[in-house]
Formats: structure tokens, C-alpha cells, sequence
């Protein structure tokens, strides 16, 4: 009995170390933004609708997922926001905040639109669009965004 119990825990174990890239966000935007890098400052503005056009003249369109708890938490902490005034902010900005269902949606109206900004999970990542900095970091490195 406990060898069986001994290679359970060493089974076992390995797991809980091996990190979770579930609730690893990545910030996009169309392959021909040309930012390339922006802080978190920066960043929650654009997600308040503060900022309503990039450098280059285009509109910004932010695109969120409709439910999506790690974004959701994501966004409450870099904006530092409650989840009721998430939402307010989402209901108010119609017209630049654009709700989809999926990280593959986000992924195709990023693409799709110059000026389109989005949160996908790292796992989702495609060479259509472009993966930005935040804080001169890249996703998976140690605070890249608030999670």
C-alpha cells in the first residue's frame, strides 16, 4: 500500500507544479497596427474607451468575449474596476466595444479590422494577428497582465 501511495504523490505531484496556461492572456491586434508595445496605463485606457484612436489615425475597436471569466477578472484588475462597472462600461461604449463568443471570434474581427484590439488565451494565438507587449513583456512572462 504505500508504494501505491508513493507513486501517487510522485505522479501527483509533477501536475500541481506544471503551470496552468488557461487564464494566460494575450493582447492583439491587426498584423498592420503598428503598435507594437504599450503599458498597462495605456492599455486600461484603451479598454475605458479613453483612447478612441491609435497613432495612426484609426478608430480603436475593442473587441471582448461576451463571457469570459479570466478576462473578465483580467480587465477588473487593469482597470481597476468592480465587475458592475465592467459592465456599465461595455453597455455605454456600444459602438467601440464589440462583444464575441469566442476566442477564434476575437481572433477573425481583430484580423479583419485595422483598428481592432483584443484578449485571447495564449493557446489561441494565430500569425493572423499581431501579439503586442504590455509593460515590455510578452504573454507567460512574470506580469505581463494582471490575472
Amino acid at each position: 500500500m504505500t508504494r501505491t501511495r508513493l507513486f501517487g504523490a510522485l505522479v501527483f505531484i509533477p501536475l500541481l507544479l506544471t503551470p496552468s496556461f488557461a487564464h494566460h492572456l494575450a493582447v492583439v491586434v491587426n498584423k498592420n497596427n503598428p503598435m507594437g508595445e504599450v503599458s498597462s496605463a495605456h492599455l486600461a485606457k484603451i479598454f475605458q474607451s479613453e483612447i478612441k484612436k491609435w497613432p495612426d489615425g484609426k478608430d480603436v475597436v475593442v473587441v471582448l468575449h461576451r463571457s469570459s471569466n479570466g478576462e473578465k477578472v483580467t480587465l477588473e484588475r487593469l482597470n481597476r474596476m468592480s465587475a458592475t462597472q465592467i459592465e456599465t462600461l461595455i453597455t455605454t461604449h456600444v459602438g467601440s466595444i464589440v462583444l464575441v463568443d469566442s476566442d477564434s471570434d476575437v481572433l477573425n474581427t481583430v484580423e479583419t479590422n485595422p483598428g481592432a484590439i483584443g484578449l485571447v488565451e495564449v493557446h489561441s494565438i494565430d500569425d493572423h494577428v499581431k501579439v503586442i507587449k504590455v509593460d515590455g513583456k510578452l504573454p507567460l512572462e512574470d506580469g505581463y497582465l494582471p490575472h
